[in-house]
């Protein structure tokens, strides 16, 4: 029988033609599975602009959507994408000129426009945030604010157990509470009408939420984003990163601070994208409105957006459903990254598992209290040690530090990353000093656990050295004087296995403040003489 040729990766590109922006994916799925975006770009075109008061949209504002659109379909098309899904939020759902605004991107654009439902949006928004962000067992509170509509989602990683899409919006409130002639500045009593709007507005949706169990709210969106941004820099003198948790009371005094700011000062204010100053008070009314009216605390940020949701949706009709029933988001993403870099995956596959076996065997010993969270911490930067080898052997070990740390690996917070990035640079060669570069930005706790992982994942690396798999099992022991044992478990030849354990040695000794000898047994589990390559 002939073999067939390989199947080439498909590039796709997803359009969101939202309210107040039109935002473009361009990613490429490989055979496999595994996907990387190409390419993001978002213009603000502000679609609903002035069409809240009468529902149609202008001719101005169709015009710049349609521009756009046209541009981002061109570049799609001229970076061979064979496919382009585009949806329609808000703006147009609402329009009575819907029609007329769908052909025209028909005829300028050739983009075949899908005009989806508030509770579609929100299933969408659903999917793009469950996979990109660590529900563990948690049920969630979504809430995405966008130009015209705001979404509030109840689910968890296994399913969406509750859509809702009320009428409101950043550009939709600002719309109706602001004129362009205005300098920004609300007074008390103006915001104190708006939230009554806001309120009244939304009272159905959140009376819908209220019977709802949820561990954690995640809040998604430029408007939140932003505010978290002004948030972080205020309070933490920093740019917020996604995963960072935002207190609703520190949220209530931004608000303050913005609302005796004129639109021009708020331009200038660190971390309010200029575009957001005259719609920012408007979005934030409704977000404090959530928050306050189901006595939240405070949220999480995220980055995923409707057209991450837009892709994963793609993907769980095709012939990649499966990947999405077997993998957790965390572990899909670091298989995605591997395969993206061609590692050796039955090489990285048995590291993990080895260097798994000796973290578990140091802890049953006492050698470390190291919790749960580095264990899979671990796991995964076992998976990517050797991604760097793609770019070149040579110093492979800092090639995968930058490309882990630069990796779009959803599921993970920054400081996750920057941990399993510093376990893959310490797998070979230095010593994880704390004045290392990689260990800088962590604490000591971190910094303690990626020297414990890193000693782990050297000596497991040195097991399957051949790349053989002649070590089936590797566990640490103590015996009653309190010497310490590595005890290997083979029925092969492992002399060049055993020669590589020797000099990981002294490497244990600074971590663990012990030394090991070498103890040999075969498969079941009966003593084997050690013979040295001479």
């Amino acid at each position: 029988m002939e073999n067939l040729p390989p199947r080439a990766p498909k590039k796709v590109g997803f359009i969101d033609i939202g309210t107040n922006s039109i935002r473009l994916a361009l990613v490429q799925i490989d055979p496999n599975g595994a996907y990387r975006t190409l390419s993001e770009q978002k213009e603000t075109v502000r679609l609903g602009e002035g069409e809240f008061k009468n529902h149609m949209l202008q001719k101005d504002s169709m015009k710049r959507a349609i521009m756009v659109c046209k541009q981002f379909a061109e570049m799609a098309r001229n970076n061979q994408a064979k496919e382009i899904v585009a949806v329609a939020t808000s703006a147009t759902r609402e329009a009575k000129n819907q029609a007329q605004f769908i052909d025209a991107l028909k005829k300028h654009a050739g983009l075949s426009v899908k005009t989806i439902s508030g509770v579609e949006e929100a299933r969408l928004i659903y999917l793009g945030i469950s996979d990109g962000f660590d529900l563990k067992s948690n049920n969630a509170l979504m809430i995405d604010i966008g130009g015209g509509s705001t979404e509030l989602i109840v689910g968890n990683h296994e399913e969406y157990l509750h859509l809702d899409s009320m009428k409101l919006g950043a550009i939709r409130v600002s719309s109706m509470f602001f004129s362009p002639e205005d300098s920004g500045r609300v007074s008390d009593e103006k915001y104190q009408l708006i939230q009554r709007y806001v309120e009244n507005t939304a009272i159905r949706s959140i009376q819908r939420v209220i019977p709802y169990h949820y561990d954690i709210a995640i809040g998604s969106s430029g408007t939140i984003q932003t505010l978290a941004d002004v948030i972080y820099q205020h309070y933490h003198k920093r740019s917020y990163q996604k995963g960072d948790f935002v207190r609703t009371e520190e949220l209530n005094a931004v608000i303050d601070m913005l609302r005796g700011m004129t639109n021009s000062e708020r331009e200038a204010l660190p971390g309010l994208v200029s575009k957001r100053a005259d719609i920012i008070i408007g979005g934030a009314a409704i977000l404090q409105t959530v928050l306050t009216s189901l006595e939240i605390e405070g949220f999480y940020v995220t980055d995923r957006t409707l057209r991450d949701g837009m892709l994963i949706d793609h993907l769980k009709r095709s012939e990649h459903a499966a990947l999405f029933e077997s993998h957790s988001v965390r572990q899909r993403s670091v298989n995605q990254l591997a395969k993206k870099f061609r590692v050796d995956e039955v090489h990285s596959t048995h590291v993990q598992e080895l260097a798994l076996q000796l973290f578990d065997s140091t802890k049953e010993i006492k050698l470390h209290k190291l919790k749960e969270n580095y264990r899979e911490l671990l796991a995964f930067a076992s998976t990517l040690h050797d991604i760097g080898i793609f770019l070149s052997y040579s110093d492979h070990h800092k090639h995968s530090y930058y490309l882990i740390r630069n990796a779009d690996l959803v599921g993970f917070n920054q400081n996750e990353i920057k941990i399993m990035a510093a376990i893959a640079f310490f797998h070979r060669k230095k010593f994880p000093k704390k004045s290392r570069t990689q260990l800088r930005e962590l604490g000591k706790r971190d910094t303690q656990a990626v020297k414990v992982c890193a000693t782990l994942i050297r000596i497991a690396e040195a097991l399957d050295r051949s790349h053989q798999h002649v070590v089936s099992k590797a566990k640490f022991t103590r015996d009653e004087l309190g010497n310490i044992y590595l005890d290997i478990y083979t029925n092969s030849d492992y002399q060049l296995e055993l020669w590589r354990l020797n000099s990981h040695n002294p490497m244990f000794i600074k971590v663990f403040k012990q030394s090991f000898e070498v103890r040999i047994f075969d498969e079941n589990g009966q003593p084997q003489p050690i013979t040295m390559m001479t």
